[in-house]
């Protein structure tokens, strides 16, 4: 099979870049020709013998906005004149708006746009501007790239409901959760915390991702902390141009909040850690809940996560509101001093990751490929 697919990143390290990783790497074990018209792309894959990469460098690019404009305008042209050497072209989102075969949505923009917690209205300054119109340009070209597809695969149903919201047929929209390396991500008390800079003998809770901007929500965390006096909090994420380390320091929390800044070893840190909290106002299906649910940590996160739909009762809180504080440290306070309850939950966690590994998410989409090259999906 000849396979196209057009994205801004083919990568291990981010989310939606990894899931198109995961796809390729089991493209390529059955033997697809694979094409791929990126900005990045993982070295490994752009050297395999079945792959052909069209890449448009564009990281020099000062602006995102501009990037993803350029990249469409760019990829537009280029599926133009190709389209017909594929069985199966595949894209994901609002990355272009020619007609493809399959639509990955990792993210509705239209959806996160109506948003209470928009950025826009939490921030009045430029950078709230910027960001309204980051989300207003993607939404309009999300509708018309949804349009142009035959088949709309959601990563959550919380994503499909927001595409039938934003007029997308239910019945054009599959959902094919997000994985997991239960390899890459296990349970282990080999680590030291030493040895990742962490304290020692006290309880310590987590929280990974980007804390540039309020949607993650950990302001709200901290709020909680601080009133949680003997529990620790280990926050990655880059912290250039984040309010939350004054934040935390506003609220005398400095030597009991840790910040990592951004790292590539968050497996590691997440054996050595005790619970995982992650309330965040807006996700379609983050990896990271699966992540730390394959480490074995009980989760905290909130309904309006995507992914939350995965985390049972049985492994830990999902909150109804991400504002509600009380709830968040109740949440906290239950797991904060009680180590029989965080194995219960741990190990109930790592059943469910399980139930997801790549190998199980990359074959539902070869199987949709398939499918459609022989005419099985009405395309």
């Amino acid at each position: 099979m000849k396979l196209c697919i057009i994205s801004a990143s083919i990568m291990k390290g981010d989310g939606q870049g990894r899931v198109n990783y995961e796809i390729v790497q089991r493209a390529l074990q059955q033997n697809f020709e694979v094409t791929l018209v990126v900005r990045q792309i993982d070295t490994e894959i752009k050297k395999h013998k079945l792959v052909k990469s069209i890449q448009f460098p564009l990281e020099k690019v000062p602006i995102e906005l501009i990037r993803g404009i350029l990249f469409a305008f760019l990829s537009d042209n280029w599926l133009q004149k190709h389209r017909d050497e594929f069985d199966v072209v595949m894209s994901c989102g609002a990355v272009i708006s020619s007609p493809t075969d399959v639509n990955v949505v990792h993210f509705v923009h239209g959806s996160w746009l109506n948003s209470p917690f928009h950025t826009y209205r939490m921030r009045k300054d430029l950078y709230g501007i910027y960001q309204w119109l980051y989300t207003a340009v993607n939404a309009q070209t999300e509708k018309k790239a949804f349009k142009n597809t035959q088949a709309v695969i959601a990563v959550s149903n919380k994503v499909k409901s927001e595409l039938v919201s934003i007029g997308v047929p239910s019945d054009r929209i599959q959902v094919i959760l997000n994985g997991v390396s239960t390899e890459e991500f296990y349970p282990d008390v080999k680590i030291s915390r030493s040895e990742l800079g962490l304290p020692l003998d006290v309880d310590l809770a987590l929280f990974v991702g980007d804390i540039r901007t309020n949607r993650k929500n950990l302001d709200s965390v901290l709020k909680a902390l601080s009133q949680l006096p003997h529990l620790h909090l280990a926050v990655v994420g880059n912290t250039t141009n984040s309010p939350y380390p004054q934040m935390a320091k506003n609220l005398n929390l400095e030597e009991r909040v840790h910040f990592l800044g951004f790292r590539r070893d968050i497996a590691k840190i997440m054996r050595v850690t005790d619970f995982f909290v992650f309330p965040s106002r807006y996700e379609a299906c983050t990896l990271v809940l699966l992540e730390a649910m394959a480490s074995g940590l009980p989760i905290i996160t909130a309904k309006t996560a995507g992914g939350a739909e995965l985390v049972s009762a049985e492994c830990g809180f999902v909150l109804e509101d991400p504002e509600d504080i009380a709830a968040l440290g109740k949440a906290m306070e239950a797991l904060q001093g009680d180590r029989q309850l965080r194995e219960k939950m741990g190990l109930a966690a790592r059943y469910n990751a399980e139930q997801h590994t790549w190998l199980s998410k990359s074959s539902e989409y070869l199987n949709l490929f398939d499918s459609m090259a022989k005419g099985l999906v009405v395309k």
